[in-house]
């Protein structure tokens, strides 16, 4: 027993911190710094900042995550400091805030811009130092991100530059027609996806628009609807075809391309394309060719190769007669969520914008070069590397749970329990009491684990009680802890205020990564680890993977005693998350605030702000009718609760209805759910 509670005593003194993330990020000989040492900068470097976040996010003086709107052009007092963002959206109005409710969507227009410009700067510098004889007109995938603010800025922004939009729905074409009216008159709108006859007569009506809608076959059978709908409307179209190339990455976002992919035309199907259209004299309207290899392109060699394969397929229409004008590479144009600028990952990209410009413009000029074909207009259909910058999902961990959280064991319990034990469990403890006077550490591993596997027995044919089985797993953790298994920080699981299954379903879906960090204490060490558990019923509705290959998180203990306050941000979140977001356990998407960097001594303006879905809403979604469900409630409360009471206790149900799902302060919202509040003065920090 000496020896034992000696190794207990062990046990409980204090270790160090175990920085699995520093191997990574600081020489060998460098250790990682005392929290009385801790910067800012040590922060950055612990969570890979300046490799995922640049040239749009860094940490400040004040160990908080700054917004740089843009880019590397963005000087110092145009900074943008996340946490007063996020601390003007969520504080009440009659404090001066905007009222709004966590989880949090906060979207920088100024970064979209800049990605935009970025795109355009490295085509443009492509084509001019190879001296490319077209231009390059890119356009957005809509499927990206639909929001109608997000949609109208990229129309507003690019239009100098005639960028326009792709569509892959009568949704999306609808919406397309719609935002283009005020765009360039040379955007391109590009028509992709399984389309029938009223898909294709609204792009035919978009032609009538003087919208330069380009219908792109997918299918062989949808030439003869088009042929059909636009006699019958008297619009010439202009029509595009997709290619199956060959070539395809091995990656999970490649999948879709290659021979046996879902979209596309093979050779043979082209070629029966081009004899029909020759038949009916409409070689002419045959203009573009489409082709994609895959999402997140991971290397430029890749790239050059799947563009040049497209290349010799332009020629050859070339050659048949078509009137070709355009290729179009479609999406492929990754970003490196964890900054590991590798070529072998999901996650990661081995290049730069400039190289992707550079390699496509080119693979393009060398194969036309050769078959003496007059250079197309390059257009590209790049939707992650636009959006995904641009919007910054923050939500709130509320408190923070230890797998390890059985009681000491004092002296006295521990007689009482072995009094309780039956005979092979007292031998076990015996067993387990001498090999720990002998240092015999694995044989105090093994009868630990049996004295624990006797009494839960006992406890099931009920002969011990639930004070015994807590005071068993106290002396096995204890001795755990003693002989080194539990020497480290012990794992936490931080609740955050959050679905996955509404925010981040690319994680949960397959598996995708984003950078996830505290928005602010940057200027603490972190003191834990931690992975994060939402507020869905679900064993999925975690997140326990992290870019580096982290299975936890370095946190910060969360303080006050009803805890939250302690924000994190999920970052490069822009691109399908919300499209693809659903309404498990009528978790509804989070409120929505758009950020523009101001000048003149204040630091952001708020343009817009959406609060998110209320319970309301979201019954709404699934058939369900809130007005009708309150309305029996509150007859059943005046039936059954009368009196004073009655009154309070239907207010509390309208302010239920009425209030966002996820965690709250219990109060009705100063605000009516579903309101914009737009053209918000500019506020100071």
């Amino acid at each position: 027993m000496t020896a034992l509670g000696c190794c207990v005593d062990a046990a409980v003194s204090p270790h160090p911190y175990a920085f699995s993330s520093w191997d990574s990020t600081l020489p060998a000989a460098v250790s990682p710094p005392s929290a009385a040492a801790w910067s800012p900068a040590h922060s950055a470097m612990l969570y890979r900042v300046d490799r995922w976040g640049a040239p749009y996010f860094a940490v400040n003086a004040s160990g908080n995550i700054s917004v740089r709107p843009y880019g590397d052009d963005t000087k110092p007092h145009q900074e943008i400091d996340l946490l007063k963002v996020v601390k003007k959206a969520s504080s009440p109005k009659s404090s001066g805030g905007l009222g709004l409710q966590l989880p949090l969507v906060v979207r920088f227009p100024d970064v979209l811009k800049h990605r935009l410009e970025a795109l355009q700067s490295a085509f443009d510098f492509a084509v001019e130092s190879q001296g490319y004889e077209a231009h390059y007109q890119g356009v957005y995938p809509v499927k990206c991100n639909q929001d109608k603010f997000v949609v109208e800025d990229i129309v507003k922004f690019a239009s100098g530059f005639r960028f326009g939009l792709e569509a892959g729905s009568k949704p999306e074409l609808l919406l397309a027609m719609s935002c283009l009216c005020n765009g360039s008159p040379e955007a391109l709108l590009v028509c992709n996806g399984f389309k029938d006859i009223e898909y294709i007569s609204l792009a035919l009506v978009a032609r009538k628009l003087q919208l330069n809608a380009v219908i792109v076959l997918e299918q062989e059978e949808e030439l003869d609807i088009v042929i059909q709908a636009s006699r019958k409307l008297g619009v010439r179209p202009i029509i595009g075809l997709r290619a199956k190339l060959r070539t395809k990455h091995s990656g999970h976002f490649g999948s879709t391309s290659g021979e046996k992919g879902k979209f596309g035309l093979t050779t043979a199907q082209i070629l029966r394309v081009l004899k029909k259209l020759e038949q009916l004299e409409m070689l002419d309207c045959l203009q573009l060719l489409h082709f994609h290899i895959g999402s997140q392109i991971p290397s430029t060699g890749l790239l050059a190769d799947g563009v040049g394969e497209a290349a010799q397929i332009y020629c050859e229409l070339v050659r048949h007669g078509a009137c070709m004008k355009v290729i179009d590479i479609g999406g492929g144009l990754g970003i490196d969520y964890d900054g590991s600028k590798s070529q072998d990952s999901d996650i990661s990209i081995g290049y730069t914008l400039q190289d992707y410009a550079s390699s496509v413009v080119g693979a393009i000029k060398l194969v036309c070069d050769g078959k003496g074909v007059k250079h197309p207009v390059i257009c590209s259909e790049s939707g992650r590397a636009i959006v995904s910058h641009h919007s910054i999902l923050v939500f709130e961990a509320v408190s923070s749970t230890s797998y390890h959280d059985s009681q000491q064991v004092s002296p006295a319990e521990l007689g009482y329990l072995v009094e309780r034990l039956n005979d092979d469990a007292r031998a076990v403890y015996r067993s387990l009491s001498a090999a720990a006077m002998c240092n015999e550490y694995e044989s105090c591993m093994l009868y630990a684990e049996q004295l624990k596997r006797r009494c839960v027995e006992q406890f099931k044919e009920g002969c011990l009680e639930m004070e015994h089985l807590a005071a068993v797993d106290g002396l096995c953790e204890l001795v755990d802890k003693a002989i080194g298994i539990g020497i480290s920080d012990p794992v936490l699981t931080y609740h955050v205020n959050l679905s996955v299954f509404t925010s981040i379903p690319d994680f949960w879906g397959i598996g995708q990564l984003f950078p996830i960090i505290p928005i602010h204490r940057l200027d603490e060490r972190p003191a834990m680890r931690g992975f994060l558990s939402d507020l869905t019923c679900d064993s999925d509705g975690k997140i326990d993977k992290f870019i580096g290959g982290e299975s936890s998180l370095p946190l910060h203990q969360v303080e006050g005693k009803g805890g939250g306050g302690y924000y994190l941000g999920m970052f490069l979140g822009g691109a399908y998350e919300e499209a693809l977001g659903g309404i498990h356990n009528l978790f509804g998407g989070p409120s929505v605030i758009r950020v523009t960097q101001s000048d003149g001594g204040q630091s952001f303006a708020v343009k817009s702000a959406v609060p998110g879905p209320s319970c309301g809403d979201v019954l709404r979604a699934v058939q369900h009718e809130p007005e009708v469900m309150f309305e029996r409630l509150r007859q059943r409360v005046e039936e059954l609760v009368g009196g004073g009471g009655c009154a309070a206790v239907v207010d509390g149900l309208a302010c239920s209805f009425n209030n966002m799902p996820y965690l709250g302060n219990g109060k009705c919202s100063d605000q009516s759910y579903g309101a914009v509040v737009a053209g918000a003065e500019e506020e100071e920090e």
